[in-house]
């Protein structure tokens, strides 16, 4: 990826590699690369199953998870990726073994003191996987001991909305959480016990929902500063700057993207390399794939992949970015190749 290549042709793909339609007839929810995997990923759908899917040497699915009784909203790859944990409209967690498919734990939302309403999101907190942390539709964020299926005493947090998003910094120290009223609520992790303490409350855009954030520590040689990325439902896609310990954002630039009602997703470009620029990618309600050069001044779209036939949820690089996956509301996810 590194040399003489403009960003437009390192992000210029040669059209599809595979379209898996399992879910057809019921909208995708999430698309993931398991960590440092350049063959497998998984994706979600309201459907209420998750497939796991390897895309090389012949695409094919390998395991379905089948369990809840509503759509899955969110699912996460553990570090090692031997487990899968998702949340539902169903009010559960569920943990699961990639390998066999089999449920290794199903925890109600009131056995962990959160309320019996749909979990949005979910993240293993990144140094500690044995701890998940869930964001629902009463504003409530709590952190789960999946060993124990409990939570502990201040471990959990209240926000003014529905949680719909979350994120960790790469040290696992600062968590934010986006909610349907368009703010953004930092806090400190801490480590040994699970707790939460609030840092900063940051409105990014008032009565908008905040579908998606991503954090990446840093993206390129010209763009070293902690960063994160927000898919806001008032048609913009939005770069900030982490600028303290506690997870301040200061906003850096906005690019448009078709975006007002559906909860769609976004990804900093995974690798770290010595090209010119740095990329992101998000989700459109316009049926495409969008590709931004945050560095570049004017005219940052620097690609559109269409072909998707609704619109598009989510979007996942695998770890060399020979591959982009990205799903929509019929059900459908196609893996795209990416130009040699």
């Amino acid at each position: 990826m590194a040399g003489g290549k403009s960003v437009s042709e390192n992000y210029a793909f040669a059209g599809m590699h595979h379209i898996f339609d399992d879910h057809i007839g019921h909208a995708a929810t999430a698309v993931k690369f398991a960590n440092d995997e350049k063959n497998l990923l998984a994706y979600s759908s309201m459907d209420g199953n998750i497939c796991i899917c390897e895309i090389c040497p012949e695409p094919k699915i390998t395991a379905t998870l089948s369990g809840h009784t509503d759509g899955v909203t969110d699912f996460a790859w553990s570090l090692s990726n031997d487990l899968i944990v998702s949340v539902s409209s169903d009010a559960t967690l569920r943990l699961w073994q990639t390998n066999s498919g089999k449920c290794m734990r199903n925890i109600a939302s009131s056995l962990v003191g959160m309320a019996q309403c749909a979990i949005h999101c979910c993240l293993f907190q990144p140094v500690n996987n044995n701890m998940v942390v869930l964001g629902n539709t009463a504003g409530q964020i709590t952190v789960v001991n999946i060993s124990t299926g409990k939570t502990r005493k201040g471990a959990n947090a209240k926000l003014s909305g529905a949680v719909l998003s979350m994120a960790f910094d790469s040290s696992g120290k600062v968590l934010w959480a986006g909610d349907d009223k368009g703010i953004i609520h930092s806090f400190t992790f801490d480590l040994a016990t699970g707790q939460l303490r609030k840092g900063h409350q940051m409105v990014i855009q008032a009565g908008s929902s905040l579908s998606s954030i991503q954090s990446r520590s840093w993206i390129s040689r010209e763009a070293r500063d902690p960063s994160v990325l927000v898919n806001v439902a008032a048609d913009t896609l939005r770069l900030f700057r982490v600028t303290d310990d506690r997870g301040m954002l200061l906003h850096k630039r906005s690019f448009p993207v078709k975006h007002n009602k559906h909860l769609i997703r976004s990804v900093f470009c995974p690798l770290m390399s010595f090209r010119q620029g740095a990329c992101v990618v998000t989700a459109s309600e316009d049926m495409s794939v969008c590709f931004f050069d945050i560095e570049r001044a004017s005219k940052p779209c620097v690609n559109r992949l269409q072909g998707h036939s609704a619109v598009v949820i989510d979007v996942s690089f695998n770890c060399d970015e020979s591959m982009l996956a990205s799903c929509d509301t019929e059900g459908v996810l196609i893996i795209w190749k990416r130009e040699q």
